[in-house]
């Protein structure tokens, strides 16, 4: 017979306010998303108002009453030192028109973008519920060309602190999301983009064991069609080689780009950083500032009626408090991550991208004293005009390599200097990878030869056979 026993056990759990799930909400949306977010809310809301040009914000609930408006209403509370949680709620976005046409008019999006595709796949599929938040944030994180620009430790900060996962399970979901449509997606380089498309290829596939041997160490080589060095390296036969490098060149270097996924957009900054005297200044945009009030007729309303009216004007109060410290909030957030951005990256603004400090979330979550989420959202899809141009909070985090000093330098500034290097290359004979490696040895930058293939293709550069012909053709 089976023991059966009753056992009492307490636990502690995590449990997100309505409050804060929307101040969560309103950080991570850019300025378009919540313009339209509070004009839905607005329009919700009867205790909400925006204020028209010229017009005051104050609204006559600051007026001393007979009757307080406290018991009402509960305060939404916010302090510095808490973390941010992530929401899974989408926005959907409307395609009806809203002119003169009697139909709504739908517009033709049946290609579809990259990230709604691979959405589409991880819902269909048998993901759990920490499986499919980790695949959401690798799909967040891709380029237009479908790779991954986050490392894995960046993915593990944006699901801090509600879902803390391990290295090795945000791993294993990668490798899931890599072999979906299209196969190579969220690779972390074209060798490995070319490696996965080549791993779910049969066995008994001509060339394909040599083909990824080429991929995983000669694929600077491929790229350059250096088939004497190829030989050399591999000791393969002509006709196994020109198998594999056949099979190769039938694959994508770049699975996102048969997607729209560059669809024309105006960038307008959240941010203004302008130079005051012998210091940089921070400004929001006037545009985070939304200009609402609360109702003054619905005010007055809420405080003669009761039954189910007041009941449901006290609601709805609640929700217009919380809308409007979630908002003040955002603001506060944004401007003083931004601010500790620019006195990190003071350089950069006064000498270039030559001067960019290495940076990562972590270093401007521990000075601002929020958490790395906080700061991965509060940068994800905010611009700021500087001097310089506009830029993306993003662009100005991140890795870094080493010097012979013992010091590091910023990846952006490592590519600034391939960027002058290649622009002042002899034309007859391009600079390849190894050779440009030396030449940053010679300035004190340590960088290996595929690290240089990295930042050249980030660069929208191509090899330097490819090079070679584009000059010839200039030339002739």
């Amino acid at each position: 017979m089976p023991e059966y026993s009753l056992q009492l056990k307490l636990s502690q759990k995590l449990a997100l306010a309505p409050q804060l799930q929307q101040a969560i909400r309103l950080l991570q949306l850019t300025r378009l998303e919540l313009r339209e977010y509070i004009q839905e809310t607005v329009e919700a809301n009867p205790l909400l108002e925006q204020v028209e040009p010229g017009e005051s914000e104050q609204s006559t609930e600051s007026e001393p009453e007979s009757q307080p408006l406290d018991e009402y209403q509960e305060e939404a509370s916010f302090s510095d030192d808490y973390d941010w949680e992530s929401v899974a709620d989408s926005w959907p976005e409307s395609t009806a028109y809203t002119g003169d046409f009697p139909e709504p008019q739908i517009v033709d999006d049946s290609t579809g973008s990259l990230r709604e595709h691979l959405l589409w796949q991880i819902n269909l599929g048998h993901f759990s519920a920490s499986d499919a938040a980790i695949a959401a944030a690798i799909v967040y994180a891709l380029d237009e060309d479908g790779f991954l620009d986050d490392d894995i430790e960046d993915i593990r900060a944006s699901l801090a602190p509600d879902l803390l996962v391990d290295a090795d399970e945000v791993l294993a979901v990668l490798h899931r999301i890599q072999r979906m449509e299209p196969v190579g997606v969220a690779s972390r380089d074209t060798s490995e983009c070319i490696r996965v498309q080549l791993s779910v290829l049969p066995r008994s596939t001509p060339g394909r064991d040599l083909a990824l041997r080429l991929a995983r160490s000669h694929i600077d080589l491929v790229a350059d069609s250096d088939i004497a060095r190829l030989r050399k390296e591999t000791g393969a036969d002509p006709e196994n080689l020109e198998t594999a490098l056949e099979l190769i060149r039938g694959l994508e270097p770049r699975p996102g780009a048969r997607f729209d996924n560059r669809k024309d957009e105006y960038l307008v900054p959240d941010i203004y950083v302008r130079r005051n005297e012998d210091q940089w200044v921070v400004s929001l945009s006037p545009d985070n500032d939304p200009r609402l009030k609360l109702n003054d007729f619905y005010i007055s309303l809420l405080r003669q009626q009761g039954g189910k009216d007041a009941e449901y004007l006290k609601g709805r109060l609640q929700e217009a408090r919380w809308l409007l410290s979630s908002l003040e909030l955002r603001n506060q957030t944004l401007l003083r991550v931004t601010q500790c951005i620019v006195e990190q990256q003071e350089p950069f603004f006064e000498q270039g991208e030559m001067a960019m400090k290495p940076m990562i979330l972590k270093d401007v979550a521990d000075l601002v004293g929020v958490h790395e989420s906080t700061v991965s959202r509060a940068t994800t899809r905010k611009y700021m005009l500087t001097p310089r141009g506009i830029y993306e909070l993003k662009y100005f985090f991140s890795s870094h390599v080493k010097t012979d000093d013992g010091r590091t330098i910023s990846a952006i500034a490592v590519k600034a200097h391939i960027q002058i290097l290649v622009e002042k290359e002899p034309h007859a004979s391009p600079l390849s990878d190894q050779e440009i490696a030396d030449l940053l040895r010679e300035t004190g930058i340590i960088a290996a030869r595929r690290t240089i293939a990295k930042y050249r293709e980030a660069l929208g550069i191509g090899s330097s056979s490819e090079r070679r012909r584009a000059y010839r053709r200039l030339a002739s």
